[in-house]
């Protein structure tokens, strides 16, 4: 008699999922049928086939795992009906999280989209899903590196020449500060007070480096704001491998930076109080246009993926904000490779709000805080190549 119970339990409990998926089907909305292209990229930011490709690009990392263990019927019922079919439809829970991120609305306002229909909770959990999915390290390298070889930096390095006639780069590097919640004044791990910036408000100082085509080859969402650029710069895990480089006699490839960094012969920065008409002012003025691609790359991520702007506040840990701005990253640079064009802005979005990009200008001298230079030579060296490819630009463009 138990054993029909079990199977009538059973039984009962599939054609309950069976009738749910069928008014997941109808109510909510169908965002593939019912949006058009337009329409579906202004809410989630990617197109229905680039969506598509993300359920199947993630699906393997997302799959929640059934445990074969001596579970009875009952507590394999309970179990089953706390994970199917809002927590773990992969699709459901993408379009959840593409909303969050492009969109930077609170998990209710997103769980309130007729597309999506989820409780807050299942809103929050799919986030989590979808975020840690985006930082796994088969998904994110895949999508996010530096090149790391002669072909690809060559094939970078043509890239600026042919739009920029700037010879050697390799691609350009800026910080971008996106704001959080205050973490716990007392918090041991992340006290508060190391996450205000020097515009007064809480944030994570996010590296970027681009190429020509506004692809993010390198992100490092580690830092507090109150960090200055240079620091990050200087711990970071692509200045060893251009450093070597250099030192291999490859001084040809490079980066461009702002007078935040320390100019280096693999970091070109600008040349300070330099008078009009001269090789100086020149250089300046390529450079200007050169590196102006990775403040483009900023804007056009924070366009997007409306989440990291400041106005907007991450509402998470610095841990988990720091998730979410890689994830932004991964999903940013899969747009690039698609050449998925910019949500039509709304005319009633952000009225009375000055967006703000996150950027905050730091200063280093050429004497690179104060170190002398006749101990300094790798700031000589630099010196030395800035005023080499200065000099260039008189003659015959050439790689």
């Amino acid at each position: 008699m138990d054993d029909l119970m079990n199977v009538l339990a059973i039984r009962n409990l599939e054609n309950a999922e069976l009738q749910y998926r069928r008014n997941v089907l109808r109510n909510p909305g169908n965002a593939f049928i019912e949006l058009s292209e337009r329409q579906f990229i202004k809410i989630f930011r990617l197109s229905k086939d680039l969506c598509r490709f993300l359920i199947q690009l993630l699906e393997p990392y997302m799959r929640p795992q059934r445990r074969e263990t001596d579970l009875d019927v009952q507590s394999r019922v309970t179990f089953f009906s706390l994970i199917v079919y809002l927590l773990s439809n992969i699709k459901f829970q993408i379009l959840a999280a593409l909303k969050f991120y492009g969109s930077g609305c609170y998990q209710p306002d997103v769980a309130l989209n007729k597309y999506i229909d989820m409780c807050q909770a299942s809103v929050s959990h799919s986030i989590d899903e979808v975020t840690n999915a985006l930082n796994h390290p088969e998904i994110f390298d895949q999508w996010v590196e530096f090149p790391n070889n002669f072909e690809k930096l060559n094939r970078i390095r043509e890239q600026f020449f042919r739009i920029h006639r700037f010879p050697g780069v390799i691609g350009c590097v800026d910080c971008t500060h996106v704001a959080i919640v205050p973490p716990n004044i007392e918090d041991p791990e992340y006290p508060e007070h190391i996450y205000v910036n020097r515009k007064h408000y809480h944030s994570i100082n996010v590296q970027l480096i681009c190429d020509a085509n506004l692809k993010i080859l390198h992100v490092n969402a580690k830092y507090p704001g109150s960090t200055n650029d240079a620091y990050i710069w200087s711990r970071s895990n692509v200045l060893p491998f251009l450093r070597d480089l250099h030192a291999a006699g490859h001084t040809d490839y490079f980066l461009l930076g702002d007078s935040g960094y320390p100019l280096r012969t693999w970091l070109l920065i600008p040349f300070q109080n330099v008078e009009p008409n001269t090789i100086e002012s020149s250089y300046n003025e390529r450079h200007k246009h050169t590196r102006v691609k990775i403040e483009c790359c900023n804007g056009v991520l924070k366009a997007r993926f409306r989440c990291l702007l400041k106005h907007r506040v991450l509402h998470y840990k610095p841990r988990k904000a720091c998730e979410i701005i890689n994830a932004c990253v991964v999903l940013h640079n899969i747009c690039i490779e698609y050449n998925v064009p910019l949500p039509p802005e709304d005319p009633d979005e952000g009225k009375g709000i000055e967006v703000d990009f996150g950027i905050i200008n730091d200063i280093i001298e050429d004497q690179d805080l104060h170190v002398a230079r006749s101990i300094n030579p790798e700031l000589a060296d630099g010196q030395r190549a800035r005023i080499t490819v200065a000099r260039s630009f008189q003659r015959p463009n050439q790689l």
